[in-house]
């Protein structure tokens, strides 16, 4: 990174650089260097630092911020200073630390004030903020030449793709990359909007189909039946939660098309029939039809999922870890909704699919997401896999 420049020399143990002037005496260091837990940041206990960078604040707690503020200090003659970057995270605390800079209606950066300095003091976690330090000093009755260095700037300067050329010189592909993106993703990585949230109507609405079908078309050239289990009894207490079934398939010209959907609550024994003579029927209507399971974590759903593999035996089937939070595992599939790219066959379970995917994330039940989601991953899964009439 830094072999050009003269004296500079790396230290690979410490992931540090040195630099020495023509007699060999030090004169700066830079050490990269993280903190992966608020647990880490007793190792920072006593140290000095000139300049702090963080990548992807909004990755870090306040807690962690404010705490390596206290050790942005130097004797060294280089005045202290923190650089962040971030994307926008409407829940992170980030978003409530430079509200001033944002518009609260549209939660798009307000340009005349990019890049302009406040000034805020923090006393017991709160943080109170002014216009200027003058302000600051009499509100709080500063008057000693140390009270007076209490307040500290910051300014936040909006900044989007576009403001990149050099990026988008290079690589013109990375920002159809962003405008292929589920709306939530695109309105925060692209344009910069630091309000919106996961809400009904913006993963799925019906409208965005391309077709609804009368039948399943003949060009169909990848087909897989992904399950998200549920073997809770209707008759317990509290809510049962539903076994849902996804037949998802793909055309030869690139579309995407949903072509049945199994929504049940029943028994374990129930579940574990069900699923077989879905098998039986989905291979018999359309050939190798491949089954998708979810793993859940832990040796119960290692066992559980050998389970269902054995119950298939002479499937094409597969079981895969569930990993990362259900509003990112739809964001893949929610992105080829929203651009059109859906087909779906009618039938009976269009209604209730449909109520399910335009509620989603706030509605209670989430099973038949969840099994899109997964339909979706494994159609794009490596490996081909096909099925004749």
């Amino acid at each position: 990174m830094y072999q050009g420049i003269r004296g500079a020399s790396q230290n690979l143990s410490r992931s540090r650089w040195v630099f020495r002037d023509c007699r060999g005496r030090v004169t700066s260091k830079i050490t990269f260097a993280h903190i992966e837990r608020d647990d880490n940041l007793s190792n920072w206990q006593g140290a000095q630092i000139c300049e702090i960078g963080f990548d992807e604040l909004t990755h870090f707690s306040e807690k962690a911020f404010f705490y390596m503020l206290s050790r942005n200090r130097s004797k060294c003659g280089v005045k202290p200073f923190i650089r962040a970057t971030c994307n926008p995270d409407a829940d992170s605390w980030v978003a409530k630390f430079i509200e001033w800079w944002v518009d609260p209606n549209t939660g798009y950066p307000i340009p005349e004030r990019s890049g302009k300095i406040r000034w805020f003091v923090r006393q017991e976690e709160i943080i109170h903020w002014a216009d200027s330090r003058e302000e600051l000093w009499e509100r709080f009755s500063l008057t000693s030449e140390t009270e007076r260095k209490k307040p500290k700037s910051v300014t936040f300067i909006a900044a989007s793709v576009y403001d990149n050329k050099a990026l988008l010189e290079k690589d013109p592909g990375y920002l159809s990359n962003l405008e292929a993106m589920p709306l939530i993703d695109r309105e925060r990585l692209l344009h910069g909007n630091w309000k919106i949230k996961a809400a009904a109507g913006l993963y799925f609405k019906r409208t965005q189909v391309q077709k609804m079908l009368p039948v399943v078309p003949d060009d169909v050239v990848k087909i897989v039946r992904a399950w998200d289990l549920a073997a809770t009894p209707e008759t317990e207490k509290g809510d049962p939660a539903y076994t849902a079934g996804v037949l998802m398939g793909k055309r030869a010209n690139g579309q995407y098309i949903i072509i049945d959907v199994i929504n049940v609550r029943q028994s374990a024994s129930d579940v574990r029939a069900t699923i077989r003579h879905t098998a039986e029927i989905d291979n018999a209507r359309y050939g190798n039809v491949r089954v998708r399971l979810p793993q859940d974590p832990g040796q119960a759903g290692k066992d559980q999922a050998e389970s269902f593999i054995r119950l298939l035996a002479g499937f094409s089937v597969t079981a895969v870890p569930v990993s990362g939070s259900k509003e990112a595992r739809a964001e893949p599939v929610a992105s080829q909704w929203q651009a059109g790219n859906i087909d779906v066959v009618i039938g009976d379970w269009n209604e209730g699919y449909f109520s399910q995917l335009e509620s989603f994330p706030a509605s209670k039940f989430k099973d038949m997401v969840d099994a899109t989601s997964d339909a979706f991953a494994e159609l794009e899964r490596h490996g081909e896999f096909g099925f004749s009439f």
